[in-house]
């Protein structure tokens, strides 16, 4: 390839390196590294990348100072005090890699499936996520990892439904007449796509936000919803109903491209029918008329869209409700519009595109069919016996792009799972987190400034290309090269083990779906794909048409709450308070909360209550509360606002523990109960009760 410059930079001491943001966001950025003197001084957004637009968020923008941090690790590390006190020493790599490789053999060779990758999104590359890592553990046959804790309720959700995560295009959402943001914060998680949103507004859009919690982004739409964790399908089935009523439909689009039969849409539609505004109204806490609104502007509106986020998939009927929502464009032929229809991800236009047998090579398994296990309950799996259900009990488990003890549902169980004296942990990491605090082995990884990588998107259809800006910092590795280094100490000679970073990137991509020409000169190349994509169909579907009813799901319906006062009464009489999670403005996941100006902007762990709620408790505004419930106790400052809605708190999240009050984050309340599809957490479906501490 040709050096990692653009070509109009003039001095020999300043280049600007293209690359592209790694995080878990649908934005998926371009961005321009300037390097003086070989040091990153900026990293700004790419003005000619169309979702990016020349701008970044607060945190991104930032990045050169997560990647200088004067608490980054640079050497390898070894623990020298109990697991969980962050006692280390430095060791040298050779040292390091002969601890990993000893352990793991002798592992490996009662049962390689005691063995356990753990990881996510820390990175969305291609590369530096599952690419050597996949080579490595399929080589050793260590158990596989079911990576659920994020999305794979909607994500499955969604492909049951359309045959694919597949979407509208971001961009089209500027010439939308309506948006519903429904269950998504954009401001904090999808600015690009906001940006859009904010332009179609001045053109006289009309926007609606469908969001428990008063959110910075229901203050900039026209009208919001705040209707109940968990009860969005029941809403959806409103809409519906209205729909059906008033003639709302798009008969032809329905005959034509909807799921034919008794079980299709005939069967939606009597289901429906079952749904009055009000009887949605009891369920959803909103008021019936502002039901009839939402409906009569989606159905009497066109282009209308959709930018569905997950924030509404993490309760117990989530998978339920996506479906129910994604139907609806295709009640009202929203889908015959560019700038109509629903976007959840865009990932599934990827899947073509991208060559995963030759990235992650799953021949190397040879035959052995490994034990998954699900990240998402990761708190119990760590403290499982073997058995014959089970499996070998878990003995090492290596983490890679993720900080489980501080983002895996229930944390109080899954820092217990990794203080297990006799469990050997490795953490690839930049920082000393939650997690790598309980490492017996710590590896410096680097950040995205110091490698190679490529990726796609969730949020808009172009493949990204990520060239090193600067040298590793101190002795950090990239993923790949540490899952390199280990593959040569374990003796595995397979001569894909030798392939570089930078080789990999050319071989995630199939060229019959992207220009590698135009990926490698600007650093993006879009997807080859219709503005409208459904406008006459064609759904990924086997018949090409949307389902309704789906062999082994059935036909969409509402489901409640694991918890809550339909299904467990006695619980919501102790713990009368439903709690979500959202994630605070200037974090993501638990990314950037050590980057100390964007802590000092989000301040402290807060929980927001409604004033009515913190009345009757005698908790007043910046007092110190505790949460609780059967799981544990958290303790935070209670922010008394209205952005909370009357019988929810928001706990915003996901601060590290360790900078808790009591070394506790808001996790330490959420359970491990799953998804109704995908396997997938319920984080927002989680009964608590507050009181001063």
């Amino acid at each position: 390839m040709e050096p990692p410059v653009v070509k109009s930079v003039v001095s020999a001491a300043v280049q600007v390196v293209r690359g592209a943001c790694p995080h878990d966001c649908p934005d998926t950025c371009a961005l321009l590294v300037t390097v003086e003197d070989g040091r990153a001084v900026r990293v700004a957004g790419n003005p000619d990348h169309p979702p990016t637009h020349g701008a970044l968020c607060t945190k991104v923008s930032r990045y050169a100072e997560r990647s200088y941090h004067p608490e980054r690790v640079l050497t390898p590390l070894k623990r020298v005090g109990p697991k969980g006190a962050g006692q280390f020493v430095p060791i040298a790599w050779d040292e390091a890699l002969a601890t990993i490789t000893t352990r793991l053999q002798a592992i490996a060779a009662r049962d390689p499936q005691a063995i356990l990758p753990y990881s996510y999104a820390g990175t969305m590359g291609l590369v530096q996520g599952d690419g050597m890592a996949a080579r490595f553990f399929h080589r050793l046959g260590a158990s596989l990892l079911d990576r659920t804790i994020c999305a794979s309720a909607g994500g499955d959700a969604l492909a049951a439904t359309y045959g694919g995560k597949v979407g509208m295009h971001v961009e089209q959402f500027v010439n939308s007449r309506l948006i519903l943001v429904w269950g998504s914060n954009p401001i904090t998680s999808s600015v690009h796509f906001w940006t859009f949103a904010q332009q179609a507004k001045r053109a006289g859009a009309k926007l609606w936000c469908i969001d428990p919690r008063r959110t910075e982004t229901a203050d900039k739409c026209h009208r919001h919803l705040a209707l109940r964790p968990g009860t969005d399908g029941a809403l959806a089935l409103a809409l519906m109903h209205e729909l059906i009523v008033h003639g709302w439909l798009d008969e032809a689009y329905i005959a034509q491209h909807v799921q034919a039969g008794p079980e299709g849409w005939p069967a939606l539609r009597e289901q429906a029918l079952q749904w009055p505004p009000e009887r949605a109204a009891a369920v959803c806490g909103v008021p019936a008329d502002d039901i009839r609104e939402l409906a009569r502007d989606y159905g009497s509106t066109q282009p209308a869209a959709i930018r569905l986020n997950y924030g509404m998939q993490r309760v117990h009927g989530g998978g339920n409700a996506v479906r129910l929502v994604a139907l609806l464009p295709c009640l009202t032929g929203a889908w015959r519009h560019p700038a109509g229809g629903l976007l959840l991800s865009a990932s599934g236009w990827f899947k073509p595109a991208v060559d995963s047998a030759a990235l992650q090579r799953p021949d190397l398994l040879a035959g052995r069919k490994p034990r998954t296990i699900n990240m998402s309950t990761i708190g119990d799996d760590l403290l499982r016996e073997s058995s014959p259900d089970f499996g070998p009990k878990v003995e090492a488990v290596l983490v890679y792009n993720s900080n489980p003890v501080a983002v895996a549902p229930q944390s109080g169980r899954v820092a217990q799972g990794f203080a297990r004296e006799d469990l050997f942990t490795v953490v690839l990491e930049h920082f000393l987190t939650d997690t790598a605090d309980h490492a017996d082995i710590v590896l410096p990884a680097t950040t995205q400034l110091e490698h190679w990588d490529t990726q796609g998107g969730y949020g808009h259809t172009c493949a990204m290309l990520n060239r090193p800006a600067i040298a590793p910092l101190g002795q950090a590795r990239s993923n790949a090269q540490i899952f390199r280094d280990l593959a040569a100490h374990m003796g595995f000679s397979e001569p894909c083990f030798q392939d570089s970073d930078e080789q990999m990137t050319l071989q995630a991509w199939r060229p019959a779906w992207v220009d590698m020409a135009v990926l490698r000169e600007q650093g993006w190349a879009q997807l080859a794909l219709p503005a409208a994509p459904f406008a006459d169909g064609g759904f990924p579907t086997p018949d090409g048409r949307v389902q309704v009813t789906v062999p082994g799901l059935g036909l969409p319906t509402h489901v409640p709450n694991h918890e809550c006062a339909e299904v467990t009464p006695a619980l919501a009489a102790r713990y009368p308070l439903a709690m979500i999670s959202p994630p605070a403005r200037h974090f993501l996941n638990s990314s950037f909360v050590n980057v100390k100006s964007l802590r000092a902007i989000e301040g402290e762990p807060l929980v927001e209550i409604h004033p009515q709620d913190a009345a009757v408790r005698g908790i007043t505004d910046g007092a110190l509360v505790r949460l609780f419930n059967d799981r544990g106790e958290y303790r935070c400052k209670a922010e008394v606002s209205e952005r909370a809605r009357p019988g929810v708190v928001n706990g915003l999240g996901i601060w590290w523990r360790k900078l808790g009050v009591d070394g506790h984050n808001v996790n330490e309340l959420t359970h491990q109960q799953l998804t109704d599809i995908g396997r997938a957490p319920s984080f927002y479906d989680c009964l608590v009760e507050v009181a001063p501490a």
